[in-house]
């Protein structure tokens, strides 16, 4: 679209990240006593939303916080990021959380409490401004995805969903969507790439953490080779391989070179602690890709 407002919008949650670090992830019942602890802004949303600007994406984030700290902290966040926020809502539920576990290998598990991310597009009127692009993930409500993808495609955007956490989608929902990227798990649960496709889904992109991402469509079916690292943290690795995904196709890059720069940001990513702290900048996977060469 040449009369986009933004590059990517991106529909999705806020959280605020609360992370202990673990020799293992606990057995039912055990109590660990946490060798570190950290809070940091979070949400999947929020993450892909500063992957995407980092990426050089002019970007709008739609989303709801509460009125309390937390909430002011993620503004604060993605307003230094140059997000758009003039459809980030304050309502009258505390921000949403996210309790992380992570252990000496960098695996991690994840509890989220939505708290305001259940009121996004709850309001009269909701609407997205006009992109290339728009992205949403499964922590805000399926209806209010359905009303944005259902605009997007009227704007003649691309739209992305991130199936996560993995639930029912319905079909009607996924017939509004042209690239679906979960990871090999979300993928499981979905009933597989064949699954997606029956439901009206037109491509999928399948990450697969240290082996890189697959492509599928009726016409392509391709493996993206992986940007090898050394792991300390793989806490928001998905999100900034989708938010550089996302970036790129903004820029017109076809599926194939966007997930290309996706393996390697998700990759960066596993480099550092945290989730939005991690998210690398175009430069940096730019650079990581001639390393490589």
């Amino acid at each position: 679209m040449t009369d986009a407002i933004f590059d990517v919008v991106v529909v999705g949650s806020a959280n605020l990240d609360l992370v202990a670090n673990l020799e293992h992830l606990p057995l039912p019942g055990q109590t660990l006593i946490a060798s570190g602890y950290a809070e940091y802004p979070g949400g999947k949303g929020v993450n892909q939303a500063v992957a995407c600007a980092r990426m050089g994406a002019r970007t709008a984030f739609i989303g709801c916080v509460g009125g309390d700290d937390a909430g002011v902290l993620l503004r604060s966040v993605l307003e230094q990021e140059g997000i758009d926020t003039t459809h980030l809502r304050t309502v009258g539920v505390p921000t949403g959380r996210a309790f992380i576990n992570v252990d000496s290998h960098g695996e991690n598990a994840i509890v989220v409490v939505a708290g305001a991310n259940a009121e996004v597009g709850s309001e009269d009127n909701f609407f997205i401004p006009n992109s290339r692009v728009v992205l949403a993930q499964l922590e805000v409500p399926l209806e209010t995805i359905a009303m944005a993808f259902s605009q997007a495609r009227n704007n003649g955007a691309v739209t992305v969903l991130n199936p996560a956490p993995a639930r029912v989608i319905p079909q009607s929902l996924l017939q509004l969507v042209d690239i679906v990227v979960p990871n090999e798990t979300e993928s499981a649960e979905l009933g597989g790439t064949k699954a997606l496709f029956d439901l009206g889904v037109n491509t999928v992109v399948t990450t697969l953490g240290a082996d890189g991402a697959s492509i599928e469509s009726a016409s392509l079916i391709t493996h993206i080779a992986p940007h090898t690292v050394t792991p300390v943290d793989t806490v928001g690795a998905g999100d900034a391989f989708i938010g550089a995904t996302c970036a790129e196709l903004s820029r017109g890059s076809s599926i194939e070179d966007a997930a290309r720069m996706g393996a390697v940001a998700g990759a960066l990513a596993t480099t550092v602690k945290g989730a939005v702290p991690s998210l690398p900048t175009r430069q940096a996977v730019l650079a990581a890709l001639r390393a490589a060469q």
